[in-house]
């Protein structure tokens, strides 16, 4: 789809009935009869699995899969896989500025970087009504995947240059990385930061905020989205951070109220969230779930430049009759308003 994709959000907000946006692919598996470790390991499955969405759900836009793994593997870290959960990393590689220094950066294509961007390119054509956005971990979440992400806000405190060596690299990779989704044709890229919901906002200005600043300057334009995932506590106590990240559109998870969020949401920027995706999409049942979207349109339908979401990446196990009451809770909610 070649779409002026800040013309799509102008659009997005002067919709009166906005559609929704969930994080929503990894339970695709359900209908492929695959699981994770083989949706992951082949880029015909993962398009396979983006396009099966897409036909199945109302959704704004296509998203690819929010795998935080993968781009600590290709930097060298040890994942740890399951078949029916999301890939995580395990240990470390980076404990002090000897091992910051050596840190080798990846070459794009290496590991499984490589089979996500044949998994986007393959799809883009196949969706050609609506945005796709790929997908990628965020500067600081992939730097303390790195050094270990229980030790990593330590280190902003004890090591910080040691941090910022890590965090330079790291940035490097992830703008080479955005600027190969951008050859592949698709509309974007969802960047996930959770790592940085941690931080106070002198540390997330630091750490984060700045690297994301620079990685979208260097690959962001009216042909190419970058969208800020924030799934932390510490978002609202943050959101000056945030906002000023050069982004257009955010995300948010249920940690934080949504309400109190939309307010600080500049009026030409989109704000994306905030139905608990495990609590209520994978754990809960379908009238629990419409309740809870209910009461999250309640609360900011009344921003124009909210649209509903998952307050992050619906797990790959989600009851299918879940989803589907994410989605009928939207459209009665607009049938009645």
């Amino acid at each position: 789809m070649n779409q002026n994709m800040y013309a799509w959000i102008d659009q997005v907000i002067a919709a009166e009935k906005k559609t929704p946006l969930p994080v929503l692919s990894f339970p695709s598996i359900q209908k492929l009869g695959i699981t994770v470790r083989e949706l992951t390991g082949s880029s015909d499955r993962m398009a396979e699995g983006i396009k099966l969405i897409a036909d199945e759900f109302p959704v704004a836009a296509a998203v690819s899969y929010m795998d935080l793994s993968l781009e600590a593997e290709a930097f060298g870290s040890e994942t740890r896989w399951s078949d029916e959960e999301v890939p995580t990393v395990v240990g470390s590689i980076v404990d002090d500025e000897e091992s910051a220094d050596a840190l080798k950066v990846p070459a794009v294509g290496d590991g499984r970087t490589g089979l996500n961007l044949d998994a986007i390119r393959k799809v883009v054509p196949l969706i050609p009504d609506r945005p796709v956005f790929a997908g990628c971990i965020g500067p600081f979440s992939l730097a303390g995947r790195l050094l270990s992400v229980s030790e990593a806000m330590y280190y902003c405190f004890d090591e910080p240059e040691m941090v910022h060596t890590v965090l330079g690299k790291v940035s490097d990779f992830l703008i080479a990385y955005m600027k190969a989704y951008k050859e592949t044709g698709c509309a974007g890229i969802v960047m996930a930061e959770p790592l940085a919901g941690l931080l106070s906002g002198e540390l997330a200005e630091e750490f984060s905020a700045a690297y994301v600043r620079k990685i979208v300057a260097a690959v962001q334009d009216e042909n190419f989205l970058v969208i800020y995932h924030n799934c932390g506590n510490s978002a609202l106590a943050t959101i000056d951070t945030i906002v000023g990240n050069g982004c257009r559109v955010f995300h948010f998870g249920n940690a934080v109220d949504m309400a109190d969020i939309m307010s600080h949401i500049p009026a030409n920027c989109i704000a994306l969230g905030n139905v608990d995706p495990a609590r209520q999409f994978r754990n809960g049942t379908p009238e629990s779930v419409y309740a809870a979207t209910t009461e999250v349109m309640e609360k900011c339908s009344r921003f124009p430049n909210f649209v509903p979401s998952s307050g992050c990446d619906i797990p790959p196990m989600t009851a299918w009759e879940n989803i589907r009451a994410f989605f009928r809770a939207v459209d009665d909610y607009y049938a009645k308003h």
